[in-house]
């Protein structure tokens, strides 16, 4: 008898964990239960499709359907009826642009049909995540790039080097001049470089610089986060990363420690840039530390 109480009270906390399990899964679901997957036609086989995370690119036609992210995992049956409204089928190809979760969250649904394929370090960074299922894994990896021939086009998939994280890619249609940056572009907005997983705050402005040096005016400029762009949005966020770089470097060289520069703020013309999820204040750390 004297060992039903210890009985009860364990009952009661496995009860009580399985509850806060279920409660955090049906806080998940909650997040993204209104999400919808919004699908933009850019060309004859080309879409950008908007939701919740990254922004997703694909290619549908005779070759089957390519996708290039997938957003989070609770959304991937949405992104999935979202793609069999242009055409039936999974898609045979993933490219993850990096290895964040609002880039790689349904990796493993689609990586269970389809070939995931990315840089080097986006299958080093997954992996070293025990809770990453072998699905969710890039198959095919590169050290510079890699082309995929696919729908009439050459998808030429280029790594450039340490800027939003070691691993980064952008991806460029060669007929239908299309680029999908990845998080090397936030439309009109401060940018968040993962300085602990290998960014590099000129890097980045240096990769930026890169792909510009490619485009033309009637490049259509699919950005990590933000709407669908063109080579003046591009360049514009340019010019705001080297404003910011070049004022960090001149505050520092003055002397001023970070709470000093957090106070003063950025220059007035960029306040607007800031955002929820990376804060004027936020962005002057990453400049500071990054530099």
């Amino acid at each position: 008898m004297t060992m039903l109480p210890k009985i009860i009270k364990s009952s009661l906390l496995s009860c009580t964990l399985f509850a806060l399990t279920l409660g955090n899964l049906a806080s998940a679901d909650d997040r993204f239960k209104d999400v919808e997957i919004k699908p933009i036609k850019l060309s004859e086989t080309t879409y950008m499709f908007v939701g919740s995370g990254g922004n997703i690119g694909v290619s549908a036609g005779t070759d089957g359907i390519l996708i290039i992210d997938d957003q989070f995992a609770p959304l991937a049956d949405k992104i999935s009826a979202a793609l069999n409204q242009i055409q039936a089928g999974a898609p045979k190809f993933i490219i993850n642009t990096h290895y964040h979760g609002d880039h790689t969250g349904a990796n493993a649904h689609f990586g269970k049909n389809g070939t995931i394929m990315a840089h080097h370090n986006v299958l080093k960074r997954l992996a070293s995540d025990s809770k990453t299922t072998a699905d969710a894994l890039p198959v095919i990896t590169f050290e510079q790039g890699i082309t995929v021939h696919f729908n009439g086009d050459a998808l030429k998939v280029r790594h450039m080097g340490p800027g939003h994280t070691d691993g980064d890619s952008v991806v460029i249609w060669s007929n239908d001049n299309i680029v999908h940056m990845g998080d090397l572009f936030f439309k009109d907005k401060f940018p968040y470089i993962d300085l602990n997983a290998g960014g590099s705050v000129e890097g980045y402005r240096d990769n930026v610089a890169a792909v510009l040096r490619d485009l033309d005016a009637q490049t259509k400029v699919i950005p990590g986060h933000g709407a669908l762009a063109n080579k003046s949005d591009l360049t514009r966020f340019k010019h705001m990363l080297d404003v910011s770089i070049n004022w960090m470097k001149d505050q520092k060289a003055s002397g001023l420690t970070l709470d000093q520069l957090k106070a003063t703020g950025m220059p007035e013309k960029w306040k607007d840039w800031s955002w929820k999820f990376i804060s004027e204040e936020q962005w002057i750390e990453t400049l500071y530390q990054g530099l």
